[in-house]
């Protein structure tokens, strides 16, 4: 596969990166390399706050308070991004027909060894994209409120909302529930056989910027940062090298196959 190329578009309190500006950037880019003026790409930078809704994001997912969201053209649902968080906007061209989910398999795997580097172990999760820490079994988590998990109103009453229901339910306290919390979200889109978006990689941002959404639309699980798990405060600077050597890695040496498109005999 060709090289990949880094572009670090800004990162820290003087160059955060304003999220139109860079989706403007990611669609010239996107289009450059559509035309093969450039070789694969990936921009990476740290966002102003900011909450962006892919195509399958649920009114019901959004921040109560009238708080904007940049609606977008990327998969999945709700998220936020901004400080304390890599954000990485891999611009490649893949064989046709695409396959998507061999693209976004790629990207967590980059991130899984990424996480791994700094003794973290993640995983994915079935059925949920991204990169997560898994919570204790059910018996053993703490109980919410002297409840028993069993009652867990989140699973149960299709009316409960977490964003009302103050710090107990709260996406950014799952580690404290000893739930599922993930540390990595990949929204991706393919236009002309090239992709956009990406992935977001939780270092050390204030996650209660989440407590205000359903993030992804998930609501028995949370979120979670590097510097959460590690119990130790994580600088960006010390990730970003991680991050880059294991994208290289993983997105330069896939085997790059179309989707096999299954045929009915006779059809």
């Amino acid at each position: 596969m060709a090289e990949l190329g880094f572009v670090h578009l800004g990162f820290g309190p003087d160059d955060y990166v304003e999220y139109t500006e860079a989706w403007e950037e990611q669609r010239r880019v996107h289009a450059a390399r559509f035309a093969d003026e450039i070789e694969d790409t990936c921009l990476l930078l740290e966002h102003e706050p900011v909450y962006t809704a892919g195509r399958r994001t649920a009114d019901s997912e959004r921040p109560l308070d009238g708080t904007p969201v940049v609606d977008v053209d990327r998969g999945g649902k709700i998220t936020w991004h901004g400080p304390g968080q890599l954000v990485g906007y891999p611009i490649m061209k893949l064989p046709r027909p695409v396959d998507v989910v061999a693209h976004v398999r790629r990207l967590e795997e980059a991130l899984i060894r990424t996480a791994a580097e700094f003794g973290l172990e993640t995983t994915r999760v079935e059925g949920r994209s991204g990169v997560w820490v898994l919570g204790d079994p059910v018996e053993q988590r703490p109980k919410i409120g002297g409840l028993s998990l069993d009652f867990d109103p989140r699973l149960h009453d299709e009316e409960f909302d977490a964003r009302l229901n103050g710090p107990e339910y709260a996406p950014s306290n799952a580690g404290q529930r000893r739930e599922d919390r993930k540390l990595a979200a990949i929204g991706i889109r393919v236009a002309k056989g090239v992709t956009m978006h990406g992935f977001s990689f939780n270092v050390n941002p204030d996650n209660t910027w989440f407590d205000r959404i359903v993030p992804c639309g998930i609501r028995d699980a949370g979120v979670t940062s590097l510097s959460y798990e590690l119990g130790r405060e994580v600088a960006m600077a010390e990730v970003l090298p991680v991050a880059e050597k294991h994208l290289k890695d993983v997105l330069e040496n896939a085997d790059l196959r179309p989707r096999e498109i299954e045929t009915v005999p006779g059809a």
